[in-house]
């Protein structure tokens, strides 16, 4: 199973910042045992030819924040199983009614990062801009003598250092925009769980990204995970709330 940078994806994200609730699983049939993994809860669910473990990806989760778990799997078969995230379900339970929660995937998170990069292009360039503008005034000035006359003057070697000044601002700006963007779709492409086809004995995971449940008034959230293996269910029980109730 994949070593997840779990900590520079949240960076990326800002998804994962602590603000005080936590989860909790409950065994819904005996080939499930609830535990703790280093200090967090998680949960193994055992079947006949696949395996799967889900912990939360933060000891604290955002209050009404997008959900994120780590999910591993593995192939007890003796032949090659599928596993597609199309297929991964999660139902929130209010009162006696159920609401689906959205799955996000990771093209989604791809499409989410390209926006936030093009947000953050206008942004570079108009501080690229203001900069050039800032540089192309710099060496002109206005003076009064004490007569009380006034005037204009220009200095081409001030106008040269704050233009130079400038040209190594923005292209510093630019160079930080472009590697911001290509490092948060690397750290997605290799933390997000994806579709996968697991090979007799392997293991596979990835962080699963979920929308947020609805706020119960800062009480008790409960909520379904279904993480299917081929033909297998996994049905993950999920509490959560604030930390410390």
């Amino acid at each position: 199973m994949r070593i997840l940078p779990i900590a520079a994806l949240c960076a990326v994200l800002a998804g994962c910042v602590s603000n005080g609730e936590t989860v909790s699983f409950k065994a819904s049939n005996p080939q499930q045992q609830a535990l703790m993994r280093d200090g967090q809860p998680a949960l193994v669910s055992r079947q006949k030819t696949s395996l799967v473990l889900v912990k939360p990806a933060a000891r604290q989760l955002q209050a009404n924040g997008r959900l994120v778990f780590v999910v591993g799997i593995n192939n007890l078969g003796r032949q090659p199983v599928e596993f597609r995230v199309g297929q991964v379900e999660a139902i929130q339970h209010v009162g006696g009614s159920d609401f689906s929660m959205q799955v996000v995937s990771y093209e989604m998170l791809v499409q989410e990062e390209k926006n936030r990069q093009v947000a953050a292009a206008i942004l570079t360039g108009i501080a690229v801009a203001g900069n050039s503008y800032s540089a192309a005034n710099a060496g002109r000035g206005t003076y009064t003598t004490p007569s009380g006359r006034t005037g204009t003057f220009y200095s081409p070697t001030a106008a040269a250092i704050a233009q130079g000044n400038a040209a190594a601002q923005n292209e510093a700006m630019v160079a930080a925009t472009v590697e911001t963007g290509q490092r948060n779709m690397a750290m997605l492409e290799q933390a997000v769980i994806k579709d996968n086809t697991l090979m007799p004995g392997e293991w596979y995971g990835g962080q699963l990204h979920l929308a947020p449940p609805t706020d119960q008034a800062g009480g008790q959230k409960s909520y379904t995970i279904v993480i299917t293996v081929g033909t297998e269910r996994h049905v993950i029980d999920v509490s959560q709330g604030p930390a410390g109730v």
